[in-house]
């Protein structure tokens, strides 16, 4: 990109990560700032400038000095305070990117990695106070490993009245079909299948699931239970028909990487003997929302390497299904391209200063990650959510990409 002064009219942003190095959720989302991204079929630079930096941990791998010295517009800090604050006294930054995502950070007993979002939000939120003032945050991924946390980030937000966004970047991707959950439809029942690792890609499962299923009739309502599976528990849980058969199979039925039992032309539907075979721990998050909706997120290693989606809707239990669609390895890692329409959302919102999409939704997916990961060091006992009455409604636009 060619060199250009700072212009008065266009927002400057702030960028703070845990680290950034190749793959690294920091390189997805700050490269694509500094140097553009392909968007409907054109190279895209944002309308906007980053123009501060800090990188929490800089390792033999780092990236940020390169970026450093080919973008001089951007500015490196070694505290938060002074990264918004561009060194000076005042808030001089008119949106922040948090991205708390990879590093050399600790895991506690349950599994949980203790990224620092919840420390980071809460030094950018003190800057706020100070100036009177706040500017749109976006918080990569869920927003904190702690419940607790979690909810005072929402609230300070709330208090403060800054616009803050959240989440993952499946919701936002395209998706196979190109459908959307009809606005204010029936829905019964709704089963996610993915992969992955608990605390991880659990969230990513939720917020597919949640981004289709806050949209049904009256809204999304909360949650009042969770109960994890593993395991035995699993495959006795899937016997029981604890959750539909049928959407499992209609939600599997749209990976595009489920891998064959046998070797054959035709890659034959595994049956679920070879399913325990090929999947050697499955994971599933069942629980229920306030106004009943039955909910289900599964991770199935092994078998699938995608997210895919299925669900009863209307007045007949229709099934709609759909897959939130990332490229298929290894381009997933080298191109990442799902990044693309979760920064062209989170770029709308520092321009015109309003979400996207509620937070709310990753509030709540936040606190299912919590719950299910509570549960299963639980040996699977079931988690009650009183506090996960998180109501609130979808956006009537559609934030996917369609193109």
């Amino acid at each position: 990109m060619p060199f250009r002064e700072l212009h008065p009219s266009r927002p400057r942003i702030a960028a703070i990560a845990t680290i950034y190095h190749k793959y690294s959720h920091a390189q997805h989302i700050v490269d694509r700032f500094l140097d553009g991204y392909g968007w409907n079929s054109r190279h895209h630079y944002p309308n906007m400038d980053l123009v501060s930096l800090h990188v929490e941990q800089v390792g033999e791998n780092d990236l940020s000095r390169e970026r450093l010295q080919r973008h001089p517009l951007v500015e490196s800090y070694p505290t938060i305070a002074e990264t918004l604050t561009r060194g000076g006294e005042e808030l001089a930054v008119d949106g922040v990117l948090l991205i708390g995502e990879h590093g050399d950070y600790p895991t506690n007993e349950k599994g949980q990695r203790l990224y620092p979002r919840y420390e980071h939000f809460k030094q950018v939120a003190e800057v706020f106070e100070k100036n009177g003032r706040g500017v749109p945050v976006f918080n990569d991924k869920h927003l904190s490993w702690n419940w607790e946390w979690a909810r005072e980030m929402y609230e300070i937000s709330q208090a403060m009245a800054f616009p803050f966004m959240a989440g993952s970047s499946l919701p936002v991707t395209w998706r196979t079909p190109s459908i959307e959950m009809p606005l204010g439809t029936p829905v019964a029942e709704a089963i996610c299948i993915g992969y992955g690792g608990v605390d991880s890609y659990d969230f990513h499962a939720l917020e597919t699931l949640q981004c289709m299923v806050e949209r049904r009739k009256g809204g999304e309502t909360g949650v009042k239970w969770l109960k994890a599976y593993r395991g035995d528990a699993f495959w006795e849980a899937h016997h029981t028909e604890t959750w539909s058969r049928e959407l499992f199979e209609a939600a599997l039925c749209r990976s595009h990487t489920l891998t064959p039992a046998r070797a054959g032309f035709n890659n034959p539907f595994p049956t679920l003997d070879e399913m325990k075979q090929i999947v050697t721990e499955p994971i599933a998050y069942h629980y229920q929302h306030c106004d009943g909706l039955k909910s289900t997120i599964i991770l199935m290693n092994g078998l699938v390497q995608d997210f895919n989606f299925a669900a009863y809707i209307g007045n007949d239990n229709t099934v709609l299904s759909t897959q939130m669609y990332l490229p298929m390895p290894p381009a997933r890692t080298t191109l990442a391209n799902f990044f693309s329409p979760l920064v062209n959302n989170i770029e709308q919102m520092f321009i015109t200063g309003e979400a996207t999409y509620p937070v709310e939704r990753t509030l709540l997916t936040t606190g299912l990650v919590a719950a299910g990961v509570d549960s299963l060091f639980a040996d699977g006992a079931r988690q009650e959510t009183p506090h996960l009455d998180i109501a609130y409604q979808a956006t009537e636009k559609s934030t996917f990409w369609r193109n």
